[in-house]
């Protein structure tokens, strides 16, 4: 399983800012779910026997595993989201329609390695994010866990928000509430510098771009809009050239629905009015494979999250002037 994934991997590759992402599709019992290959580390196959389950742990943490010395907490995705195995359905439901085999999912983000037990798993599919819609609003609480849904092959497939199912176990979001005391980022005149600076901030996670925006405008970036994806952003900033009024920087995602932040980034750079305005790129993914393709599409600069000062720090950086 490890093996085929990686030379699916490696035979998969695409050119920075075209929009496009490969999915691993995976079951919760007989329903398609989706994850960014660029999350996945690997896939190995479940074993109890090497299951260490901790006392007073979260209700979805089966416990830890040790993968080659490496002791690494293992989430139930199904009970997580609510589809724990109905026998009553398996029984209606033949072999031939889903795997039944569980397998774990090994990811990597945030600069953490966090594992998710699932039914199965299918093939990787290509997709351009233009094809990934956004929850409807009638979903409004269950759309902080999924990015959006995507139709392969006339099913519909769930991307799960992995970093949030993260967040909704090991804390509740608290890093993007980080860095509001440091008193260089308090000082009056930095606060004074800061509010004649227009920003732009696309972000599709609700609650990452809640407390990104309080810490920035707290920190005195008051002219500071945020977007819930990447081509909402390019909508700003065109209706901003119109209006001559352009954004000094914009930070941005990467995985986002409609047009995700390494393609913006690449519209904005080719564009001969456009290409001034400064991209930082703050994101999950970010590592030695998504840094390049930072530099490809011409990303001013790059960090990773959670760390909500490392943006501000950026963010003075190519704004400020001593």
């Amino acid at each position: 399983m490890t093996g085929a994934l990686a030379t699916e991997k490696q035979g998969i590759l695409l050119e920075a800012g075209t929009n496009e992402f490969e999915i691993l599709e995976y079951y919760l019992y007989d329903q398609s779910f989706g994850i960014n290959v660029h999350k996945l580390r690997e896939i190995v196959p479940f074993c109890r026997e090497e299951l260490t389950v901790l006392p007073d742990s979260h209700p979805s943490m089966l416990g830890t595993l040790l993968l080659r010395g490496d002791t690494i907490p293992l989430i139930n995705l199904a009970e997580h989201l609510g589809k724990g195995l109905d026998e009553s359905k398996v029984s209606a439901v033949s072999e031939s329609d889903v795997q039944t085999r569980q397998v774990v999912l090994i990811c990597e983000f945030n600069d953490a390695v966090i594992s998710f037990l699932v039914d199965g798993v299918d093939q990787i599919h290509r997709l351009s994010w233009s094809q990934v819609k956004p929850m409807d609003q009638f979903f409004e609480s269950y759309r902080p866990r999924f990015t959006g849904t995507v139709t392969v092959a006339e099913r519909d497939i769930l991307i799960v928000d992995m970093e949030h199912i993260a967040y909704e176990i090991f804390g509740s979001g608290e890093h993007y509430e980080t860095g509001e005391e440091d008193p260089d980022m308090m000082t009056p005149k930095r606060k004074e510098d800061r509010g004649d600076v227009k920003l732009f901030f696309a972000e599709d996670s609700a609650i990452i771009r809640q407390g990104i925006m309080r810490v920035l405008q707290k920190a005195g970036y008051t002219k500071v809009q945020s977007f819930g994806d990447g081509l909402a952003c390019w909508k700003g900033i065109v209706k901003a050239r119109e209006e001559g009024e352009l954004p000094v920087l914009v930070v941005s995602d990467i995985e986002m629905p409609e047009l995700d932040g390494l393609a913006l980034c690449r519209r904005i750079k080719e564009d001969q009015v456009l290409r001034q305005i400064k991209v930082v790129m703050y994101s999950s993914l970010i590592n030695e494979n998504t840094s390049h393709k930072c530099d490809e599409v011409g990303a001013d600069d790059f960090t990773s999250k959670p760390d909500v000062s490392k943006v501000v720090a950026l963010v003075d950086q190519f704004c400020l002037t001593d």
